[in-house]
């Protein structure tokens, strides 16, 4: 079969479209046709060039949260046959520890991930275990499905559980044109709050107005706590949606938080290592809480809403599996509004 292996880290160059033997699913493991798959700054880019806190075996394949047809099944598996749609979630949670016991598979004291800690779907087949295999509602593409399956379960979970988002409250989202960022506009209106979107290039700013975006700001022209407070009629945002975290814009986040407010985070691809003034933070009661990925229960929900049409992920390219190096070209850029998406013919 045809795969995309790294053999060091480096630039997308790295990526070669080669050769190599078809995988056979072990017990507990289904085989998979894989149709779509979605390209990350973090587990691809980050993890390609240079692991991002994680240890490579090389050669290695990339690629979380492939979407395809299970081909066959190994041992044990009795709860998914060959035709079957599904997705793969990224997270692979050890099952044994107390929280995995509890369905709360996001706080696996020992996690694994998809395509970086074993091969991933950045291939014709790969192997998943069926315990992280999501079915795929008749309503959503193959497409949609691999586009889905890392940032809307967790813009779902930061939004709804961590950060408890209710109707009528203000969230402003940050890195708003951004996979995670369109993810996270979408639910919030979904939710019921009046969103005020940060982006920083005017076209991407009329891009998400036309998402749903109720305000915009720009925060490379605009000084973004102080257009917030504008919006809100002084008061602030009762939840921001961050997913930034660099040195300029997180003291900006949290100047632009009402009283009570809650910061929700995942991601730091601005560098992660942030300055908080602590007098504002407990004098207003105000909060910052992170978490990667969602509980179990949440990804059937938010894949049972997409198919019910009340969000969608946002594709701006569509490649071929062999032009996964300018795939990952793409997601480097600032000239990315959503996704970019693989497809394996």
């Amino acid at each position: 079969m045809k795969a995309i292996r790294i053999h060091e880290h480096g630039g997308p160059e790295v990526l070669r479209y080669e050769e190599v033997p078809e995988p056979t699913p072990g017990t507990g493991e289904v085989l998979l046709r894989v149709h779509a798959i979605s390209v990350n700054r973090t587990l691809d880019g980050e993890v390609r060039a240079r692991a991002a806190g994680w240890r490579l075996d090389f050669p290695h394949i990339l690629g979380p949260g492939p979407a395809g047809e299970v081909v066959a099944v190994g041992n044990g598996v009795a709860d998914f046959h060959p035709g079957d749609r599904v997705v793969v979630k990224p997270l692979v949670p050890c099952g044994q520890c107390p929280q995995c016991q509890a369905g709360r598979g996001q706080l696996c004291i020992r996690p694994g991930v998809f395509g970086v800690d074993r091969p991933g779907g950045d291939a014709e087949y790969t192997t998943a275990a069926a315990a992280s295999l999501l079915r795929i509602p008749d309503a959503l593409s193959y497409a949609d499905a691999a586009a889905m399956i890392i940032m809307f379960p967790t813009a779902w979970h930061l939004l709804a559980t961590r950060g408890q988002l209710q109707r009528g409250e203000t969230a402003l989202i940050m890195g708003a044109a951004g996979a995670l960022g369109t993810a996270g506009l979408q639910i919030a209106k979904h939710l019921g709050a009046r969103t005020i979107a940060a982006a920083g290039a005017d076209w991407k700013l009329d891009r998400l107005r036309e998402l749903g975006a109720d305000a915009t700001v720009s925060y490379t022209s605009q000084k973004l706590s102080e257009e917030v407070l504008r919006l809100t009629n002084g008061l602030g945002a009762d939840v921001v949606f961050e997913n930034i975290s660099s040195r300029e814009l997180f003291p900006e986040s949290m100047a632009s938080l009402a009283v009570g407010g809650r910061l929700v985070t995942c991601g730091t691809h601005g560098g992660g290592v942030v300055e908080v003034d602590l007098r504002p933070f407990y004098r207003k009661h105000q909060s910052i809480l992170g978490s990667a990925g969602a509980a179990d229960d949440e990804y059937p929900l938010v894949y049972r809403l997409a198919a019910e049409g009340h969000f969608r992920p946002v594709i701006q390219h569509v490649l071929p599996l062999e032009q996964a190096a300018e795939a990952h070209r793409l997601v480097a850029t600032r000239d990315l509004f959503g996704m970019v998406v693989l497809t394996v013919p």
